[in-house]
């Protein structure tokens, strides 16, 4: 019984970590589809994404999280798009399927506007390894949930917009994250927040240097997490595009004491991007870091926009 409840408290607290750590990839720098439904299909291309991220590399059963997407306009006004994704910390598996849908249109002839929504899919389960270790006893209502996997929805909404000027292109989104568990919260008495009280709101502003030929790109990232220990997280990052974006190149400081370092490369409708993340936390003597690979492939237009 002692292994038992050791393995229902890890389960949960796993369940915790699997909820910040979705909201920390680095490379929404690139692709803020990952943050923001509105995005979808936003720059009129279409693009396909295989990304991988390991944390806290060098423990065993470290947290890994795989994804596959995809986002790209319908007409004028429309876009779509599909991620499917799975995440394993220790012996829990949470995978997930997101629709994506945005909605733009042009205030201006050089301000333009998206919003957005998504719908999830959820599935949370224990590993067959997990499940067949002789301190796991049959019959349990809640390793049974797990076992056959526990499901759940959600939903998100997206705002994006970006206004281009003589000084270079302002960008801004905001997302309200988890609004079906957010009001199931509500009606089952454990919390008496509004649904909107996880965000995440994103600003910055792309300038163009032409006598390099370079563009700086500054933002901040603003976020409130379900399940995060942290009450408000921020991120402040500098991003650069050189060479007619053959070399791109990121810094980021995180809240959470995390410096993440961002590289990358466009050429010819393939994307390339590589990230490392140092923490600077005392848990970082045991583990080596955080690795984000994100591999695309663009067609169908040309990508004009910042943070692309």
């Amino acid at each position: 019984m002692k292994n038992f409840y050791l393995l229902v408290i890890c389960l949960f607290s796993f369940a915790a970590l699997s909820a910040q750590e979705e909201a920390i990839f680095q490379h929404y720098l690139v692709n803020p589809i990952v943050l923001n439904p509105a995005y979808a299909g936003f720059n009129n291309i279409h693009q396909v994404q295989l990304n991988a991220r390991v944390s806290w590399t060098g423990f065993e059963n470290a947290p890994k999280t795989y994804s596959a997407m995809y986002n790209g306009p319908i007409g004028n006004a429309f876009g779509v798009g599909v991620n499917v994704m799975s995440d394993q910390a220790a012996e829990l598996i949470n995978n997930r399927v997101q629709l994506n849908f945005g909605f733009r249109f042009n205030l201006q002839d050089n301000w333009k506007v998206a919003t957005g929504f998504a719908a999830e899919l959820r599935q949370a389960r224990l590993s067959n390894e997990a499940m067949a270790a002789a301190t796991i006893q049959g019959g349990d209502a809640i390793l049974g949930d797990y076992a056959n996997g526990r499901g759940s929805l959600d939903a998100t909404l997206g705002i994006y917009t970006t206004y281009e000027s003589q000084g270079g292109m302002t960008f801004a989104g905001l997302t309200f994250n988890n609004l079906v568990q957010n009001r199931l919260d509500g009606v089952a008495g454990s919390s008496d927040a509004s649904v909107f009280q996880y965000y995440t709101f994103v600003l910055g502003h792309e300038f163009e240097i032409f006598d390099l030929d370079a563009k700086i790109e500054p933002s901040v990232a603003i976020r409130q997490i379900r399940n995060s220990t942290e009450t408000v997280l921020m991120d402040f990052n500098l991003k650069g595009r050189f060479l007619d974006d053959q070399l791109i190149t990121g810094l980021s400081y995180r809240t959470l004491g995390i410096m993440g370092i961002l590289l990358g490369t466009k050429l010819e409708g393939l994307d390339i991007y590589y990230s490392y993340d140092l923490s600077f936390q005392d848990s970082q003597q045991y583990h080596s870091g955080a690795h984000e690979v994100t591999i695309g492939i663009s067609f169908g237009g040309k990508d004009k926009l910042p943070g692309r």
